[in-house]
């Protein structure tokens, strides 16, 4: 079969696009179609499984120690445990209530946050302490500004509450009494990493 010049032509020029186009192996997402395992940051806690029903020992109101869980952070690089990047300088935690909305707003609840907790932190010990720590830490806004506030629905249909978690570039130039959207506006920009974990309440009693 032959095949004109014009044809000829259109093959060559589209093979060439396709070429352009492909990115160079070991590039993210290239080679295969697929890049290299990327750094991932996570987190786990012994109060709870993930999404399973909060502790009244970690609850705010409804006869709760209003105790904050303990959480430990993890790096995997896919699969495979991995180390922090060497970007890291901070973590911040921001704990909600997603089932809420206040004022006809999409605005949900925020139970409590803290920032500049250390790049070299591991997890964060259960009871964190209120105001500003050694190390630190700072308590910011939610209900109790400056300290842990757990969760606190009351009887009615169970509440999702989900502690956000984020690893920064940076240590955050933010007073205690900063607000929320002056936190999510300071690490914008910042994030390298970010985990969640997920709780419920009330645990409805029992049958």
């Amino acid at each position: 079969m032959r095949i004109g010049k014009f044809s000829m032509v259109a093959v060559l020029s589209a093979a060439t696009m396709l070429m352009a186009q492909a990115p160079p192996a070991g590039a993210p997402g290239g080679g295969r179609g697929r890049g290299g395992p990327r750094i991932s940051f996570w987190v786990s806690s012994p109060a709870w499984p993930d999404g399973g029903f909060v502790p009244m020992h970690h609850a705010g109101a409804q006869g709760g120690d209003n105790k904050s869980p303990a959480f430990e952070f993890h790096w995997n690089l896919g699969t495979d445990p991995g180390t922090a990047p060497d970007t890291l300088k901070t973590y911040a935690v921001i704990l909600h209530d997603v089932q809420n909305s206040g004022n006809k707003t999409t605005a949900d609840t925020l139970h409590w946050s803290a920032f500049n907790i250390p790049g070299t932190a591991t997890g964060m010990p259960e009871g964190l302490g209120a105001g500003t720590l050694p190390d630190g830490t700072t308590n910011g806004p939610g209900i109790r500004a400056g300290s842990y506030f757990g969760p606190g629905a009351g009887p009615g249909p169970v509440h999702h509450y989900v502690f956000e978690f984020y690893a920064l570039d940076t240590k955050l130039d933010l007073p205690a009494t900063a607000t929320r959207d002056d936190l999510l506006k300071a690490m914008d920009g910042h994030v390298i990493g970010k985990a969640a974990y997920f709780g419920r309440f009330p645990e409805p009693p029992a049958k």
